[in-house]
């Protein structure tokens, strides 16, 4: 299993003990050099919005966990439009890998939507 499988899900139950802890300050210098971070993000209600799109037009990447809702769910299709909306503002991309997490990017970043 590869790395964005793990990260973005492929099958399979997850523990505990399949994450290992890290210590950020190990990590401090690079984060201080780098220009695009990646936010993992729930969506519980429509205030969860806000940050999400704020972290995308400061030109970040999105991962937004969104089982808390179902598919068919009015919420849901309003903050998925939204989000839609912000990327079309900033000419970023959006996808919704299965019915548990929504991915947004920002300016210049696409998705491809074929699997490797």
């Amino acid at each position: 299993m590869g790395i964005m499988s793990k990260i973005l899900g492929g099958g399979g139950n997850r523990s505990v003990d399949d994450y290992v802890e890290l210590d950020l300050d190990d990590f401090a210098e690079a984060h201080a050099d780098t220009g695009m971070q990646v936010h993992i993000a729930e969506i519980g209600d429509q205030g969860d919005v806000i940050p999400i799109k704020d972290a995308v037009y400061d030109g970040d990447f999105v991962i937004a966990d969104i089982t808390r809702h179902s598919t068919s769910d009015r919420t849901i299709e309003h903050i998925i439009d939204e989000l839609r909306q912000v990327a079309q503002e900033v000419d970023g991309d959006i996808v919704q890998k299965g019915d548990d997490q929504i991915v947004v990017t920002p300016t210049g970043v696409s998705i491809s939507r074929e699997k490797l």
